[in-house]
């Protein structure tokens, strides 16, 4: 879906978009081109199994930015609450040494961040900046989660 673009359901239409961050346990530099290349992955199968499309994924090394559209059913929680156990569970079956790096077994810490950017809000700095995660900072702004 695009940014311009209403999606329809049996009773509704929306166009609701989610920029969401949220780090790794403990800020832990563990998103490498492996987890990463999981991640991915596991967004692919999630996309396709939930109401929520992926817009747009960008990592650094310690923490995730995702850009989302979903029904409005699906509150913003709900969606960070799938995407985390998911792709947690799916890092540890596939990485399992990793577990050894995480005291307790958690990938994901338990904070997030969530906004929402407005269909006449500037829709392509926010994909810009997503998209551009863990690439060289000249001229982005990290955002602060807590």
């Amino acid at each position: 879906m695009s940014q311009g673009e209403v999606q329809k359901g049996y009773h509704c239409a929306w166009q609701i978009h989610y920029q969401l961050v949220f780090p790794v346990k403990y800020r832990k530099v563990l998103l490498d081109e492996m987890v990463v290349k999981i991640i991915e992955e596991t967004a692919d199968g999630i996309q396709e199994r939930y109401a929520i499309e992926m817009e747009a994924l960008g990592m650094d090394k310690n923490h995730i930015h995702l850009l989302c559209s979903a029904h409005p059913k699906i509150a913003p929680g709900e969606i960070v609450r799938i995407f985390k156990s998911i792709t947690a569970r799916e890092i540890f079956r596939r990485y399992p040494q990793l577990k050894r790096e995480l005291w307790g077994g958690e990938f994901w810490s338990d904070g997030y961040y969530v906004a929402t950017v407005g269909e006449r809000g500037n829709w392509s700095k926010v994909e810009n900046y997503v998209q551009k995660q863990g690439k060289p900072k000249e001229d982005l702004k990290q955002i602060r989660l807590f």
